[in-house]
């Protein structure tokens, strides 16, 4: 790195990470998907300017890169919280009354319809059309962690355990 200008190792340290996963995956653009899904892992969502270094860097319109991370759902542009809470709200999990289930989550969180993430980066709540567990309607999914037949009582509390956790961890 002693032969980068002052400028260079700046911008080098500034995308380090971003240069471990495209040197991982040889800059090729064609594996951008691949490449997208890691760097999402790193920052927990797709910076612009990180979209805009990983198209400069394989060669790529930034418009294509842009393209890309739009048409998927599972890309996120705006930061998310640690804990991403998805709750299903396809036709069985709303008969079984998802809503309010949603509802109380959000009130506890401070969340609205247009605020999904929590000032503290740590939730974020989203509503699906369906996580395919439709025999545990209503369902929620914290990170990977499914859980079902939700009411507001026990989403409450599965949020609580996570509040706890993170507070003797330090995290809060």
């Amino acid at each position: 790195m002693s032969s980068l200008s002052p400028s260079n190792a700046l911008h080098f340290r500034r995308f380090e990470k971003v240069c471990e996963i495209l040197d991982r995956h040889g800059r090729q653009a064609s594996k951008l998907i691949p490449i997208l899904q890691e760097v999402q892992a790193e920052y927990r969502y797709l910076p612009e300017e990180v979209l805009t270094y990983v198209a400069t860097s394989l060669k790529l319109s930034p418009a294509k890169v842009f393209g890309v991370a739009t048409f998927f759902a599972h890309f996120a542009l705006e930061p998310k919280g640690k804990y991403v809470v998805k709750f299903c709200d396809g036709t069985a999990c709303h008969v079984k009354k998802s809503n309010g289930v949603i509802d109380a989550v959000r009130k506890r969180l401070s969340l609205t319809e247009s605020k999904n993430t929590t000032a503290d980066f740590l939730f974020t709540v989203e509503i699906v059309s369906c996580l395919g567990a439709c025999g545990l309607a209503p369902v929620m999914v914290v990170n990977e962690d499914v859980y079902g037949q939700m009411t507001p009582e026990k989403a409450l509390a599965v949020i609580e355990e996570i509040v706890k956790k993170e507070e003797n961890h330090g995290a809060l």
